[in-house]
């Protein structure tokens, strides 16, 4: 990466919510990672203890938007916006969109602080896949960022990423539509718009007290429905199967489905840009 330290160390000074557990290093300790504190590690144990299924659901929400870049790859995408990105762990999207052509480039977008430093050990050496420190909700501060503009051309398709995003945006606070009408509106014909966001729809009670726990964090979880999710994805054209629970979208093998795809919790899309 060539511009990724000086990136980190600037964002590194800003001032940003530490006193509360945050869901990006919350995820990371999901997965495995070890990007997170105490306070974070405490919130997930106890979200283990009333959903069960939550590491699993993280797992399932990963290995989608693996899935959704391979297909972006595989329809010629060569150029990635991923916001809201997180930590930068194994099989990220880098390295899914470069196995398949090296010549590919990634921007990845978060305001978490430690996800923005880290990337610069991560992604050294990686001149074609960087992290800026940004919020994706504000949008010309995102595209119009001197990383996004040298690694991104927006004359010719992006694959726009949202996993696990828009559910940090309650309706009454946060318009998720407007934000992505704005990156909608940006992209060339031919681009993609990934999508996962937690929903209600079809689940039992573990989800309910997990949304619950989440109210302790720095972004409270808001659950989708189907429709909220087809509203979200109004001027692109849904690729097949259409909004599925995340398992049900491209499997792999049959066998990845389950017989209750649904305890993913997640609902899955990804649309087009005619």
């Amino acid at each position: 990466m060539t511009a990724g330290e000086s990136e980190a160390e600037k964002f590194a000074g800003k001032d940003l919510e530490l006193d509360k557990p945050n869901p990006a290093r919350m995820y990371d300790y999901v997965l495995g990672g070890e990007l997170n504190y105490a306070m974070d590690r405490q919130l997930v144990d106890d979200l283990l203890s009333e959903m069960p299924r939550a590491r699993d659901t993280a797992l399932l929400n990963r290995y989608w938007l693996r899935r959704a870049v391979r297909y972006g790859a595989r329809q010629g995408i060569r150029q990635f916006l991923d916001l809201g990105s997180g930590m930068p762990t194994v099989g990220q999207v880098h390295e899914i969109a470069q196995e398949i052509e090296p010549e590919s480039k990634v921007v990845y977008v978060d305001n978490e602080r430690i996800a923005v430093a880290h990337s610069a050990i991560v992604l050294e050496g990686n001149d074609r896949a960087e992290m800026i420190g940004a919020d994706a909700e504000r949008v010309d501060e995102v595209l119009g960022h001197p990383t996004t503009r040298r690694l991104l051309d927006f004359d010719e398709p992006v694959m726009v990423l949202m996993s696990a995003l828009v559910h940090y945006f309650p309706p009454q606070e946060r318009d998720a539509a407007a934000m992505i009408t704005r990156y909608r509106n940006a992209l060339a014909p031919g681009s993609y718009l990934a999508l996962s966001s937690f929903t209600g729809d079809q689940q039992d009670e573990e989800m309910f007290r997990a949304v619950e726990l989440s109210k302790g964090t720095s972004e409270p979880i808001h659950l989708r429905s189907r429709e909220e999710v087809r509203e979200l994805m109004a001027g692109f054209e849904l690729v097949e199967p259409g909004i599925v629970f995340t398992p049900e979208w491209h499997p792999d093998s049959p066998e990845d489905v389950g017989d209750k795809p649904e305890l993913s919790g997640v609902f899955a899309a990804v649309g087009y840009k005619a």
